[in-house]
């Protein structure tokens, strides 16, 4: 009986040799960073599906490397649960984005913070959740995975670097390290090969400091002045 191994896709859309990416069986959204976009199955963020982001510390840009995909998504509703920073309205407003499209949630117990996470996905009205977590055990990943699995809400889960060597039922792991523009990517999992080294990726604009006009204005603070008497430069 022949068959045509040399493509596992014609027998069954879900099969995919480890050697190759897989083709998202979902909807993804564009990251926005084409070097990154190349090496995700599905060619962006896969939407009702877990994705991981592993940081030394929360803050480290999560939200600059989402900032294409929220755009997009941002004509639903956005939940943050657990934001570590106050949010703010006006930077949100400046990538256009609607403010009152944005919402976030702070509770006293991380039981409230998982109930909401769940009640989000379960919601299927959301464009997106962000849930950060120091700790959180595989069996709660797992369910909150089969919550986003019943919808298409771009669902992240930002958790310690250190938690990149445990077990996790999301199809898409990175670790996340700051450098001086931007984000070192390192995906350490996926659904396809191993990746082999970090993507740089630019999030910052160029910043030029000229240091001729600094030296400048330390040297006129440097000479001394008797006191009561301005510098000429001042008094005009």
């Amino acid at each position: 009986m022949p068959n045509d191994l040399s493509s596992p896709e014609h027998i069954h859309q879900a099969l995919w040799r480890a050697s190759q990416l897989c083709r998202s069986q979902g909807r993804c959204v564009d990251t926005g960073f084409p070097l990154l976009s190349a090496e995700l199955p599905g060619g962006g963020w896969p939407l009702g599906n877990l994705v991981e982001f592993l940081v030394h510390q929360p803050g480290t840009g999560e939200l600059q490397l989402l900032r294409p995909a929220l755009n997009h998504v941002s004509q639903r509703s956005v939940m943050l649960v657990q934001p570590p920073y106050l949010p703010q309205i006006a930077a949100w407003s400046n990538w256009g984005c609607s403010p009152s499209s944005l919402l976030w949630v702070h509770t006293r117990r991380q039981a409230d913070a998982l109930w909401a996470a769940d009640q989000v996905l379960r919601s299927g009205t959301f464009g997106a959740l962000l849930l950060w977590q120091n700790q959180i055990r595989n069996q709660t990943l797992r369910r909150l995975q089969l919550a986003a699995q019943a919808g298409d809400t771009l669902f992240i889960v930002v958790r310690p670097s250190t938690a990149a060597d445990q077990s996790s039922p999301s199809p898409l792991r990175l670790v996340l390290q700051p450098n001086r523009q931007g984000l070192n990517l390192s995906i350490v999992k996926r659904r396809g090969p191993s990746h082999a080294g970090p993507l740089a990726l630019k999030l910052y604009p160029d910043t030029r400091f000229f240091e001729f006009d600094h030296a400048i204005m330390d040297r006129r603070a440097s000479i001394a002045r008797k006191p009561g008497h301005a510098l000429p430069e001042l008094a005009h």
